[in-house]
């Protein structure tokens, strides 16, 4: 039977249809993303100019306040100088893109990254257009993958996206669009232009007839869990990972599966209560769509529609399902600004901020703990996904810019 358990704020329900930790990944679901696909990823973003591992950042003194054994933030907010985890996942999709267009043509095997970039392909790369919808982050990376190899891009943004968020976008060349409705809406524009101009949607999330570049960005996102189970002294007990379609939660529990099998932490994915679209499909047990304006200050999690591929893993992969309340990931943002005793100052965004949210939502409901079984010696790891990527919203919240945070 289902447990469900609800805190001025948060609710968190268990998932019924998790797999024991002993299931071998793949066992009940097909491998949609497996070694390969990660070993590739890996191999290609590695060789990019300006990569570097994102840190690992362990919270001692949060953690003691929380009640917890450790804390640990992986800090995507340095990503290429992009701000947040998604430069991982479009920009490669945009080279797999790419390199597959130039072996069609010429029938031989997949580029390097270090041809394209070199320019050796300047023509048939300058002929390409990518297009996608985003709230932000996703489009960013976009972009910055269309400049980096050379390539044509547009990018379609929803009613609510900040003009902070359209600028940066812009900055990296692409033509920004902006379109009325909410995210999801803009997902169809996307798909229904590109048809027509015969363009490549680079998304995040599938849709009938569309999933080979939407698994392409999850192996993507895959790197930043390889770099976490590097860098980690042994696997945490628990791994809190936000969600707006579902891909980089997907993505990490696929990867940590893979990683630590029968000792892969408990997987708690986090989104907004006026988002939750993953939360009700998992009280339904098949992806359900959430209707209305979505409006969060989680604006990467502003999501209605759940990705198949995501739920194919999750379903399983899940062990619990959480909504939080947008309160607590502004005071999230400014716990992490204003860290206790010695912890390490971070700059977190909204989203970013979304795993702490929730353990200060439910930090002092008992329930809540005993169904996530959090305990004095849990050992619990939150994904960073973002740092200050609008730096005008950022300061209204935090009262202080990124400068004066990492002072």
């Amino acid at each position: 039977m289902t447990s469900i358990a609800v805190a001025q704020g948060a609710s968190v329900f268990s998932n019924p249809r998790a797999a024991a930790p002993e299931v071998p990944y793949g066992a009940q679901r097909s491998m949609i993303l497996d070694g390969a696909g990660f070993d590739g990823a890996e191999a290609a973003i590695r060789a990019w100019p300006g990569y570097a591992p994102s840190p690992l950042r362990t919270l001692p003194a949060l953690a003691d306040a929380l009640g917890l054994a450790t804390l640990y933030y992986k800090d995507e907010g340095g990503r290429f100088g992009l701000g947040s985890f998604k430069a991982l996942g479009g920009a490669y999709a945009v080279y797999r893109l790419i390199a597959r267009g130039i072996a069609a043509r010429q029938g031989g095997a997949l580029p390097p990254p270090a041809e394209i970039l070199a320019g050796r392909y300047r023509s048939e790369v300058a002929d390409m257009t990518v297009t996608c919808a985003t709230d932000g982050n996703h489009g960013r990376s976009v972009a910055w993958g269309a400049q980096l190899f050379g390539c044509r891009c547009v990018i379609y943004i929803h009613a609510t996206v900040s003009e902070g968020r359209r600028e940066a976008i812009a900055r990296y060349g692409a033509e920004v669009v902006r379109v009325p409705g909410n995210y999801d809406d803009s997902v169809r524009h996307a798909a229904a232009e590109a048809a027509r101009h015969g363009w490549t949607v680079v998304s995040d999330t599938t849709y009938e007839g569309y999933r080979d570049i939407p698994i392409d960005v999850m192996h993507g996102y895959g790197v930043m869990a390889r770099e976490i189970v590097r860098q980690i002294p042994e696997p945490p007990t628990h791994v809190i990972v936000q969600a707006g379609v579902g891909a980089l939660a997907a993505s990490v529990c696929a990867a940590f599966w893979l990683a630590w099998g029968p000792a892969r932490p408990r997987f708690v994915v986090v989104e907004p209560v006026n988002a939750a679209c993953l939360y009700q499909s998992g009280l339904a047990g098949h992806p359900v769509a959430v209707h209305g304006d979505l409006d969060t200050v989680m604006a990467g999690l502003a999501c209605g529609e759940v990705s198949p591929v995501a739920w194919e893993i999750l379903d399983a992969g899940a062990s619990a399902f959480a909504t939080v309340g947008d309160e607590f990931a502004l005071e999230a943002m400014r716990r992490f600004a204003r860290p206790l005793a010695a912890d390490h100052p971070i700059v977190a965004g909204e989203t970013g901020a979304s795993g702490l949210a929730l353990l200060l939502a439910t930090q002092a409901h008992e329930p809540i703990r005993e169904l996530l079984a959090l305990e004095r010696d849990s050992r619990v790891l939150l994904i960073g996904s973002e740092g200050d990527t609008d730096p005008v919203i950022y300061r209204q919240v935090v009262g202080l810019d990124a400068a004066e945070v990492r002072r």
